[in-house]
């Protein structure tokens, strides 16, 4: 498994705005930290069981359609570099009206099975960089927990430093946009010359 290619791309895809983040960050600065923590648990709880979804799918069809991994591989590398694009080109556009209702656990659990960003990071990494190299229960309930927490730590994160991070954004969002493009390329480049 190229661990440095699989470990940047967790980072940068969650770890880069998208919904879970967003409304992360949101819900800090408009409730605080600790009122957070439910949404984010939420998020972690859901992502999870996405995640073992997106792992016995994508086994299911490495078991029975074999020749599936070179374009599951070429796909998950367009899409990387899909993402690099969209990075790149992204504007400041967050303009919420959420109440107090959509900060808890049981919303972000739910936002997870309506998350394409989440769902594509699933099916992405695993049929990317998992299955060519692991495909026991063991191993594939473990990667699952381990994205998980990699998602749960995102989200906290964008919480934690909601109005710090925002403010950092702002002011150097084009910086940071390129160095996650940049990293995000470099990931979809390397697992195609595997």
């Amino acid at each position: 498994m190229p661990v440095l290619s699989f470990l940047l791309y967790i980072i940068v895809t969650s770890f880069t705005p998208g919904p879970n983040n967003i409304m992360a960050m949101i819900f800090a600065n408009k409730y605080g930290l600790k009122k957070t923590m439910k949404f984010c648990l939420g998020v972690g709880a859901g992502f999870l069981i996405v995640m073992l979804l997106c792992s016995y799918f994508n086994l299911l069809l490495k078991n029975f359609i074999p020749k599936i991994e070179f374009f599951m591989t070429i796909l998950g590398a367009i899409y990387m570099l899909y993402l690099a694009l969209k990075i790149v080109s992204s504007k400041n556009n967050s303009k919420n009206n959420d109440d107090d209702r959509n900060n808890s656990f049981f919303m972000g659990m739910l936002l997870q099975f309506i998350n394409p960003k989440g769902i594509l990071y699933g099916i992405t990494a695993i049929a990317t960089f998992i299955l060519p190299y692991h495909n026991s229960n063991f191993s594939l309930i473990m990667y699952s927990l381990f994205l998980a927490f990699v998602g749960f730590v995102s989200t906290f994160c964008w919480s934690l430093f909601g109005s710090v991070f925002q403010k950092f954004l702002s002011k150097y969002r084009n910086q940071f946009n390129i160095v996650m493009a940049l990293l995000l390329m470099y990931s979809a480049v390397s697992i195609l010359i595997k």
